[in-house]
Parts: C-alpha cells; sequence; structure tokens
C-alpha cells in the first residue's frame, strides 16, 4: 500500500501557543524542537513512501525545512489535524493508499506503532488508531492532571472487535481503587495517530461536526458520532514511554523519557 504520513503542526494553540517548536533536550544534551523530533520519529517508520509537515504558519515551515522536511502549506481555516489531513492531499493532489497522521505533539512515538497501524490498514478499515494499555504510572499521571485542572493524554473504551466506542480526556472507564504498582491496568491510552482512506477523509470533510466533539475537542469523535467506525488497534509499548506533549508541564517528562531511553 501507498503510504504518505502527514505532521499536522500549528502555531496558535490555545493551551500552548507556538508548542511545535518548543525545545526539548535529549539524552546528549542536544536540544530540537518538538516539531524536528515529531518528523524524525515519522522518518524512522519503515515501508513509507512519503512524509510532510503540514502547516499554515511560515515559522513552523522555516524550521521545517531548516532540518530537510518537505512542507506541505495548508489553510488556516483547519479546526484539527484531521482537517490538515484532508488539507494536504488537496494541495498535494495525491491518492496514496493511506494516509497516517502522525500529530506534531508526539514525539516519542516507536516506529513499530506505526508500522501496527499501517498493517492494520491491509483488513479494509476506513479509519485506525493505537491504544496502549495503561501502567500504573501513566494511570497516575492521567488522575494527577485531571486533579489539577489539567488535559492530559486521551483515554479510549472499544468493544471485542476492537471497534471504538469512545474517546475521551477523562480517565476512562472509572477504575473503584488505584490499581497496584506492576497491576494490569484495564485504562487505555489513546495514542495520538491515525491511519486513513482518502475516501474517509472525504467523508469526514463532509461530515458536520457533533456534540460530542465540540464538547471534548477531540477531533475522532466526528467520525463516531456521524457513524463510520475506528478499528482501535493495540500496541506494546516494549517498555517505552509515551507521553504527548499537552501542556508546557509535559516538557520534563518528555525529557525525562528520552533520557531513559538514550535518545538525543
Amino acid at each position: 500500500m501507498s503510504t504518505l504520513i502527514v505532521i499536522p503542526a500549528r502555531y496558535k494553540s490555545s493551551r500552548y501557543p507556538g508548542k511545535p517548536l518548543a525545545s526539548l533536550t535529549g539524552a546528549g544534551g542536544r536540544a530540537m524542537s518538538l516539531i524536528e523530533r515529531s518528523w524524525r520519529a515519522a522518518m524512522a517508520v519503515k515501508g513509507v513512501d512519503a512524509v510532510t509537515v503540514a502547516t499554515d504558519d511560515e515559522r513552523i515551515a522555516v524550521a521545517a525545512r531548516g532540518f530537510g522536511a518537505d512542507v506541505t502549506m495548508t489553510a488556516e481555516s483547519c479546526a484539527n489535524g484531521t482537517e490538515r489531513c484532508v488539507d494536504a492531499l488537496r494541495v498535494r493532489g495525491e491518492e496514496p493508499d493511506v494516509v497516517v497522521n502522525l500529530q506534531g505533539d508526539a514525539p516519542l512515538t516507536p516506529p513499530w506503532f506505526v508500522e501496527a497501524l499501517i498493517a492494520a490498514m491491509a483488513d479494509g478499515p476506513a479509519v485506525a488508531t493505537p491504544v496502549l494499555r495503561c501502567d500504573a504510572q501513566t494511570y497516575t499521571n492521567f488522575v494527577e492532571d485531571r486533579r489539577a485542572g489539567r488535559v492530559g493524554g486521551t483515554t479510549a473504551v472499544f468493544g471485542a472487535d476492537m471497534s471504538a466506542l469512545y474517546f475521551s480526556k477523562e480517565v476512562i472507564p472509572y477504575l473503584p481503587k488505584p490499581p497496584a504498582p506492576g497491576e494490569s491496568v484495564p485504562v487505555f491510552h489513546h495514542v495520538g495517530l491515525y491511519a486513513y482512506t482518502p475516501e474517509a477523509l472525504r467523508a469526514y470533510a463532509a461530515a458536520i461536526p457533533g456534540p460530542l466533539e465540540g464538547l471534548e475537542g477531540l477531533e475522532q469523535l466526528r467520525f463516531l458520532e456521524n457513524g463510520i467506525p475506528i478499528r482501535c488497534v493495540e500496541v506494546d509499548g516494549r517498555g517505552r514511554v509515551f507521553w504527548e506533549l499537552n501542556n508546557p508541564e509535559d516538557i520534563p517528562r518528555i525529557e525525562a523519557a528520552l533520557r531513559a531511553e538514550g535518545l538525543d
């Protein structure tokens, strides 16, 4: 299957303006922008035909071209990363078999997460996204963020056939007591990564945003609210910490993970 990875990146974030250009220092003391680290994560994926940074901001475009990335300039009106993927296809005039949306705030995305997602698309889903079972520490981070009034990661619940039932910025499902260290946690972290067919992207663009998408601020809920199923693909962290950069408070967490993994 021909595959295009799109890395949507916008400067005007309500929670963290200028986030794609935020600096992250790796294990060797080298500082790189968030968008460069996300691009490097995408470039490590096998079997991909092209990788592009999709943005409407010249500052991000200049930075991305500076470290060698292909850049697709998209409309400022794109409300989220999925809409930016739609516009990137329009601008590029391409029709790949699979479009992967690797969000520009996920520099810790291992290549095997993306490879598993692309492999799952061969079975025929219109949309697929990875989920990662939380360990006790990640679950604790989620709960602490919510108690502090911060939006941390997103959680997902799905049926026996792995079809998504719901995604939320709340920690779902409810656990009656905190998990013990080493205990299996029945909470799944939604990894900020999607694969779509071009037809699914066009259907998304034509669909009307629903109330749940507006309340949660989660773009993928537009698919569910309009009857388009999403296949969840469980991935294995293989001991690697996964965390997105949602708030300035996430920078130390991500830098600690880079040091622990020995990633420059």
